[in-house]
């Protein structure tokens, strides 16, 4: 039987909104049908463009500025910091005052982490996702939502064991690992890699121009391109411990879930969701091993 503090922990957790978690390349020309969700969740509320993974932000935020302007998104604003200490600006602070979202543009996802990470500007946007507000991130801003961060590691080859780097993200979502970029950068082998490290983890490897949308512990697939889940939770062998730095991941009986846009996910089941469509279902599970 559900106690009370079950059913208050349910309300919290439902009472968030949603994360938009884009795998970069999103369309900002044609249909535009992951910005359009993000517009959706807006319901013509202020959007704050986070260009803070950026070393060099100029353009982003106008490069935004024209692709929500006809989706109706007209109440941008900009927020960068070039260090930690231009989070304690009020100025900066006052940006996020009645925003009805957060957009995290793409770049390097340990400046976002290590430049607003447990600052004002870190609080501020956790409550704006508190209170029912939206999330979103493309690539870089996609990287840091998870709470095991991955920072860099070989794209297009297998995966060696030295080879992989992961740092603290901001744990908005947990027990996953998100890469982005996927298909098209060749990142299987990293992603393998970051879940061998982390077996209690998903990996989630997230095409260009696909997103997934998460609300509460399930998500769905938008976009062009797939959703990869990789479930190392059944993997009997690995020589992640005991091989040397240059050699190749060895690892087997991993599950891999291939999802497409209109397909679904419960992240507490690990397993894909029905969905109501079964027309627009075009799942795809495989076992791989490496």
């Amino acid at each position: 039987m559900e106690t009370r503090s079950d059913m208050q922990e349910r309300t919290r957790k439902k009472s968030k909104g949603p994360l938009i978690i884009i795998g970069g390349g999103e369309d900002k020309e044609g249909e535009r049908v992951i910005l359009q969700e993000v517009a959706r969740h807006l319901n013509g509320g202020r959007l704050v463009i986070a260009t803070v993974a950026s070393h060099e932000p100029e353009g982003y935020f106008e490069a935004y500025q024209r692709a929500f302007a006809d989706l109706g998104v007209t109440d941008l604003v900009e927020i960068y910091v070039k260090d930690r200490s231009e989070t304690l600006n009020p100025d900066k602070l006052s940006l996020f005052e009645g925003a009805a979202g957060v957009f995290f543009s793409g770049g390097d996802q340990l400046r976002i982490s290590s430049q607003i990470g447990d600052t004002p500007i870190e609080q501020r946007v956790r409550e704006i996702h508190d209170r029912g507000g939206l999330l979103a991130g493309t690539s870089a801003g996609a990287s840091v939502m998870s709470e095991t961060m991955l920072v860099k590691g070989t794209s297009g080859e297998s995966y060696k064991i030295g080879d992989l780097h992961m740092a603290p993200g901001l744990g908005l979502v947990r027990n996953v690992i998100i890469d982005q970029h996927f298909a098209e950068r060749g990142r299987f082998g990293r992603l393998f890699g970051a879940v061998a490290h982390n077996p209690r983890e998903l990996g989630i490897g997230i095409d260009e121009d696909t997103a997934l949308v998460l609300e509460d512990e399930r998500f769905e697939v938008i976009g062009s391109g797939c959703v990869y889940v990789v479930d190392g939770a059944g993997v009997t062998h690995s020589n992640i411990a005991e091989a040397e730095p240059e050699r190749s991941l060895s690892m087997y009986d991993i599950r891999m879930h291939v999802l497409s846009s209109g397909d679904a996910f419960d992240l507490a089941k690990r397993r894909p969701a029905e969905v109501p469509d079964v027309q627009k279902s075009h799942r795809i599970e495989v076992q791989v091993s490496t």
